[in-house]
């Protein structure tokens, strides 16, 4: 029972992380198409999310490896909380970064070059 609890509270979280990210800014589909975007802008040296990046390709490898820092079989209830709150960490982050992603791609192309834009 608490095992399922703690789930459910974990994918409630990530719920309202992506319905408040979705009615208060770009759609979660705009979000993602942003995504290859951002690793192209950050990789050029363009736009300033390398350390972000890199902590969500970690919370991500984290997620997905078989490898983990606390056990699912021998403690399972926080072996399975640790994920769950990595996961909606990693949600929150994905949708804060891609936001300030947008804002950042939609002044840029408000600059003329040559021109100083107040």
């Amino acid at each position: 029972m608490a095992k399922t609890l703690k789930r459910s509270a974990a994918f409630a979280a990530l719920a309202r992380a992506l319905a408040t990210g979705s009615r208060k800014g770009p759609s979660l589909g705009a979000r993602l198409a942003a995504l290859p975007r951002m690793i192209r802008a950050t990789a050029r040296g363009e736009y300033d999310g390398g350390l972000r990046l890199a902590l969500m390709a970690a919370a991500t490898a984290y997620v997905v490896s078989p490898v983990d820092l606390v056990p699912e079989i021998p403690l399972a209830i926080f072996g399975l909380a640790d994920d769950a709150v990595m996961v909606t960490w990693l949600a929150g982050a994905v949708l804060a970064e891609t936001e300030r992603f947008l804002e950042w791609e939609t002044r840029r192309s408000q600059v003329i070059p040559g021109r100083v834009v107040p």
